[in-house]
């Protein structure tokens, strides 16, 4: 089966009515939990992107009291979940502050765990990581953002 590219289907989008394009969205909501995900943020949470960040970080933040302290293993693979959880979230909503902000936050919470981080590890490798990425998104954003998220930065750092 060849499958058409984006041009031809919007193409096609563009010729339905109404009922048939809210019965295609329904339809491709029953599939996946990730096109369901997209929907509800598309249709309810993208016009306030302010409360879409908090409800994330709480949601974030409930993940990280979760975290069993004593056993290293699931601390990684819960810590991961969470990533990916935070990584699925930054792609829904595609702006570079939003994804900053998240980021941001996932590293403050780490960073309160108080983890051994010795240099080679995965759990080193993980936060590292989320720091590259975060100092890439800084130089991305405008002079003043910039300024703002900064000092967040810089204490992620530390």
């Amino acid at each position: 089966m060849e499958i058409a590219s984006l041009a031809v289907i919007k193409k096609e989008l563009l010729q339905r009515s109404p009922d048939e394009l809210a019965a295609i969205c329904l339809r491709l909501g029953r599939f996946k939990k990730e096109n369901k995900e997209l929907l509800d943020y598309l249709l309810f949470m993208a016009e306030d992107e302010s409360a879409y960040v908090r409800s994330a970080c709480e949601e974030m933040s409930a993940s990280f009291e979760d975290l069993p302290a004593a056993n290293v293993y699931l601390t990684r693979k819960i810590l991961r979940r969470i990533l990916r959880t935070t990584n699925r979230r930054i792609r829904y909503s595609l702006e570079k502050r939003t994804e900053l902000e998240l980021r941001l936050h996932y590293c403050r919470l780490f960073q309160r765990l108080d983890l051994k981080l010795e240099t080679g590890t995965v759990l080193y490798n993980l936060y590292a990581g989320q720091l590259i990425k975060i100092e890439k998104l800084c130089a991305e954003l405008p002079e003043d953002l910039q300024t703002d998220y900064r000092g967040d930065i810089d204490q992620l750092m530390a």
